[in-house]
């Protein structure tokens, strides 16, 4: 039987705001959050094979292959699936293209992840709702329901409680500053802040929200602080969840690309168009 190749976009996100309401007895913080998809992301081209083994094969450019092969999380998200489908001779060689960066607070590897277990579901032929896949996921990580389900949402609990939105067309600038910013470093600052209250999305429209990670991502990572700095300089510039990444937003693609001139050439940039959802299509060959 001859093999079978699906190709499937994984989209970058932003956290708009990022509040940490509460911490639970298990060690995970209570948040709200607001996930922004992008038209950007990394491209995962999933191969089946007969043998029943999983592999995983890094595109030759430098940024996929800075990508850990050890305990990733594309390779833990297959063999998750491969748990429900016991006695069948599954495998799979998944090429990963990665445009996102690492540690920048875009969701790469949970949008990795999640888009392995929709493509692999779908070259397995598992028939798993989105709902399952969800169950699945949130095992590996709090925000990889949102990526399954793709669509831009308010995020509550841990980040898996999600209600969909409709935002407002934006465009963003995405500054990248050279560090990896550990989440489990922020989260594990005793002067976190950890009881934000809860706020409804009128306040967020409002303009009553923040991000309570980033004064103690400024002070451990002087990266992160030097390019806000530089980004404030035109406009409300916005560090996204608990990564490196520093964006602005613009309603439309030439203030963006217009602001991206103005910059360093040595930063880097990408522009991306915010999506509300995205649509799963394969490519197949």
């Amino acid at each position: 039987m001859s093999a079978t190749t699906l190709t499937l976009q994984a989209p970058a996100k932003l956290n708009l705001f990022l509040h940490v309401t509460g911490r639970r007895e298990d060690g995970y913080h209570e948040l709200q959050t607001l996930f922004q998809l992008l038209d950007f992301g990394d491209t995962l081209e999933f191969t089946s094979v007969e043998d029943g083994t999983l592999s995983l094969q890094l595109a030759p450019d430098p940024l996929s292959q800075s990508v850990p092969t050890q305990d990733n999380l594309i390779i833990r998200a297959a063999k998750a699936l491969l748990l429900l489908a016991a006695g069948q001779e599954l495998g799979a060689c998944i090429t990963l293209t990665k445009r996102i960066p690492l540690g920048a607070g875009l969701g790469g590897g949970s949008s990795d992840a999640a888009a392995t277990l929709i493509g692999l579901n779908t070259l397995w032929r598992l028939g798993l709702t989105a709902q399952e896949l969800c169950k699945i996921g949130v095992q590996l990580g709090a925000d990889l329901p949102v990526f399954i389900r793709g669509k831009s949402a308010w995020g509550e609990g841990i980040g898996e409680r999600l209600q969909a939105l409709e935002l407002e067309p934006a465009w963003y600038l995405v500054a990248t500053p050279d560090c990896l910013v550990s989440t489990a470093e922020i989260f594990s600052q005793e002067n976190l802040t950890r009881n934000s209250p809860t706020i409804k999305i009128a306040d967020f429209l409002a303009g009553r929200a923040r991000n309570d990670c980033e004064p103690i991502t400024r002070k451990l990572y002087p990266e992160v602080d030097e390019t806000l700095t530089v980004l404030s300089q035109f406009g409300n510039a916005r560090m996204t969840g608990t990564g490196s990444s520093i964006f602005l937003s613009f309603r439309d693609e030439a203030s963006a690309a217009d602001v991206r001139a103005k910059l360093p050439p040595e930063m880097r940039i990408f522009v991306a168009r915010g999506i509300n959802s995205q649509v799963h299509s394969f490519s197949h060959s």
